[in-house]
């Protein structure tokens, strides 16, 4: 998680700022085979997408979408990481 710790505090931070964290932690845990198509839609759009997030970010929640053990690290640090 090391290499990821830096971009996912970003993520929650923006996440707390909205208010919808642990909606988007249950939606990541209750979203199961969906995720990978969400992942392939990202991957799609990217083009579009890349001006509106950080460079890398999109390709970086892509692959943590396809893989479940990233998601599951990702929805625990979103539950127990560090806050704002």
């Amino acid at each position: 998680m090391d290499k990821n710790h830096h971009i996912w505090r970003i993520w929650v931070r923006t996440l707390h700022r909205w208010g919808v964290e642990d909606l988007v932690a249950a939606f990541l845990e209750a979203a199961g085979p969906l995720n990978i198509i969400g992942a392939q839609a990202i991957y799609i759009g990217q083009p579009i997408l890349n001006g509106l997030v950080p460079d890398g970010h999109l390709t970086f929640l892509a692959n943590m979408l396809e893989d479940d053990n990233q998601r599951d690290a990702f929805v625990g640090y979103i539950r127990d990481g560090e806050q704002p």
